[in-house]
């Protein structure tokens, strides 16, 4: 058992609770959190950046998606904890799991700032159903955490319009109309893409995204940014020559409480945190409803779609670059010499020479053999092994440069194939191209098309066990809703959302 696990069922004792849940969130609903978010991590010892864990006196269960179910049984290991692997036959959804294991009478607890309201709302119809009752003021694992990292708090810079493409001020102008067109007064923004997006701001509070921890409340008379004290003088003085207020990033929850009485704040169940939402005064009346920053953001302007080109032939010059190294060196007979990890370095290296590079959208994914299995697999100074002269490596990688993010998937031989692996190359090369070579009416979405890109693999009975693809985003989140490639339906809505000319949407199938 994990000392971790053992210290929080200690502190869950103490307080009355009797099953504690850590999902893989920050404040505003972020897929990739920074180190000072990572609970579930801290606790679990599972790295993947999908996850929830919940403990209970008796048992410990850590539910993740087909990515990271390699990994997991691996970290997961004589740890306590069982893996759930998500979506699989005879494997409860974690709300099944929930109606089971609550009784009346027990607590269910978690940190209410890090689950997302929609997702609590349904915890708190399970607990009634079950006479249980819920705790959402507590942050257990960080009580447990000794040494936890300070919440980051790094200068924001502004998106220069040459790149955005679209002032803050005509977005703003465009938000203000979609909320009249809801009948509410305000709204409220947690999402720190969409935040960003809209002030045309970039940040460098988490890892390979570049936002800034904030919110946003915005009325049609006001816009208030809630932020930390981390803002230059230039960055403060054009926000307020653009009617931007600049309050303290707590502030949120008093402002939330003062709304006045029979006025309407629209907010996103899915990107606004349950904390947030318990703060509105139950006499203000809750709109709800899909951001209407997120298709804004998702469909590129004119400017971004040609500064994406122009981001993507740098990009490629990178890796062409790599792979002309790697192949050098495995005619050579040196690829020995080249570890995974030294692999990643280069091709990081080769994108920082690349002119207005900002940082890597994701950390590298360079896997040998059977580590190419492993979904969104990194090496460390434990797994890292050398590159052979025969079979794949897998290079997925990507970059952000203040023409855009990339997000590439590569597989290289190295020498050698076998009649196996030859036969798996083409078989996804084969939907790939297929994928990619689509013409489709207006009004399809990526549930629509994920078959094409399956269907070689379908025909012989195979299949991978992860989305298609997935929207990417402008200098912002590599993996960008609403759109994507997935025959399933996801909560994120990927795959249902109508694709749209001047969305970038990846191109990945795998075996």
């Amino acid at each position: 058992m994990r000392e971790q696990v053992t210290e929080l069922r200690k502190l869950m004792k103490e307080e009355g609770i009797d099953v504690y849940l850590i999902p893989t969130s920050d404040f505003h609903g972020s897929e990739y959190v920074g180190d000072y978010f990572k609970c579930r991590e801290y606790v679990s010892g599972f790295t993947g950046s999908a996850g929830t864990l919940l403990v209970s006196a008796e048992d410990a269960c850590l539910w993740t998606d087909g990515r990271y179910f390699i990994q997991a049984a691996g970290q997961l290991e004589g740890s306590g904890i069982r893996l759930m692997k998500m979506g699989e036959p005879g494997v409860p959804t974690l709300s099944a799991y929930l109606q089971r294991v609550l009784g009346p009478g027990m607590t269910l607890g978690f940190d209410g700032r890090c689950v997302m309201a929609f997702q609590a709302r349904l915890f708190r119809q399970i607990a009634l159903n079950r006479k249980a009752s819920i705790r959402s003021d507590k942050d257990l694992a960080g009580q447990i955490w000794a040494g936890r990292p300070a919440m980051s708090r790094e200068m924001p810079w502004i998106l220069d319009l040459a790149y955005a493409g679209q002032s803050r001020k005509d977005k703003i102008r465009q938000i203000r109309a979609d909320i009249t067109a809801k009948k509410a007064g305000s709204l409220l923004l947690a999402s720190l893409c969409d935040i960003c997006w809209l002030l045309n701001v970039r940040g460098n509070d988490v890892a390979c995204t570049p936002v800034v921890l904030s919110y946003l409340l915005l009325s049609q008379d006001k816009v208030i940014w809630y932020v930390q004290d981390c803002l230059s003088d230039p960055v403060r003085e054009e926000m307020e020559r653009d009617g931007v207020t600049i309050r303290p990033y707590e502030e949120i929850f008093n402002d939330l409480e003062g709304l006045e009485e029979g006025s309407g704040i629209y907010y996103d169940p899915r990107m606004t945190s349950d904390a947030l939402v318990q703060a509105i005064p139950d006499t203000v009346r809750k709109i709800e409803g899909e951001n209407p920053t997120l298709i804004r953001k998702a469909v590129k302007n004119p400017v971004e779609v040609e500064n994406e080109r122009l981001a993507h032939i740098k990009d490629g010059v990178a890796l062409t670059r790599f792979i002309y190294w790697l192949k050098k060196h495995a005619a050579s007979g040196t690829i020995g010499e080249i570890t995974e990890m030294t692999a990643a370095d280069k091709v990081c290296r080769l994108r920082r020479d690349q002119e207005h590079f900002v940082e890597d959208s994701f950390d590298p994914i360079v896997a040998y053999g059977a580590h190419a299995a492993i979904c969104h697999y990194s090496a460390t100074e434990e797994t890292d092994i050398p590159l052979e002269g025969r079979g794949f490596v897998l290079a997925d990688t990507g970059g952000h440069y203040l023409e855009g993010s990339t997000d590439v998937t590569r597989t290289i031989s190295l020498g050698e194939l076998t009649r196996e692996e030859k036969e798996a190359y083409t078989l996804v090369l084969r939907g790939h191209v297929d994928l990619a070579a689509a013409r489709f009416l207006h009004g399809s979405t990526g549930q629509t098309l994920d078959a094409l890109a399956r269907t070689p693999l379908w025909d012989r009975n195979m299949d991978y066990n992860h989305g298609t693809g997935h929207g990417v985003g402008y200098l912002l989140g590599v993996h960008e809703d609403p759109n994507g490639f997935r025959y399933r339906s996801s909560p994120q809505g990927r795959s249902q959302c109508v694709l749209e000319e001047g969305m970038i949407t990846s191109d990945e199938p795998g075996l």
